[in-house]
């Protein structure tokens, strides 16, 4: 990889951190704030209103108040991190070619984009679309013997973070078939014959 490649590697790898330190800090002040007896719906907007309403609420004593007003600066601060974080994102995907041509497959957006630009320097290393998938470990594991195929669930081996950015992004055309229906055979025919997972992970594999 170029140094530029390994850059935008450490951008994605600096996101992850960021997006733990988020979920830790959000439960933090979720489970401080619900000992007082006050909770709020899941989700940020609930998580928000629970913050917000943290100087009104007179059952928090002065002290709680204090170490949960600076955790929830904290969280403030995470987040314009993470924004930050996307925008150049987006901004090193919009000025390259191979990943804007990526961006044109349903489940593929700008994280999936440049993370795949980045961690592949030379696509031509791979002799098809399924040794990538392999590569990533997205195929399945083979115990096949006597000229019986038994294939089992998938192999996890290769890069974690391509594998889960491109199931995410599988769940989500998944999604969107699943309300608005798909013009995919493939994939409409895939839904009914397995659960959600089982078919995200299937075509995670087709995508890449």
């Amino acid at each position: 990889k170029s140094p530029d490649q390994q850059s935008v590697l450490v951008r994605h790898r600096t996101r992850q951190t960021l997006m733990r330190q988020r979920i830790q800090l959000s439960n933090t002040i979720r489970a401080h704030m619900a000992e007082f007896g006050l909770a709020a719906p899941a989700g940020r907007e609930g998580l928000h209103r629970l913050i917000e309403a943290l100087p009104t609420h007179d059952q928090v004593p002065p002290t709680a108040r204090a170490c949960l007003t600076m955790l929830a600066s904290q969280l403030r601060l995470v987040n314009e991190q993470i924004l930050n974080d996307d925008r150049a994102i987006l901004a090193s995907v919009r000025a390259n070619a191979g990943a804007r041509r990526l961006m044109t497959i349903p489940g593929v957006g700008p994280l999936v984009a440049s993370a795949i630009v980045a961690s592949v320097p030379d696509p031509k290393a791979f002799r098809s679309g399924r040794n990538l998938a392999a590569w990533i470990g997205l195929v399945p594991k083979q115990n096949s013997s006597g000229g019986k195929d038994r294939l089992g669930s998938i192999t996890k081996a290769g890069n974690r973070y391509l594998r889960q950015m491109l199931v995410v992004g599988a769940l989500a055309v998944i999604r969107r078939a699943q309300q608005c229906g798909s013009r995919r055979t493939w994939l409409t025919q895939l839904m009914g014959r397995r659960n959600t997972r089982q078919a995200a992970v299937a075509l995670a594999n087709k995508t890449a």
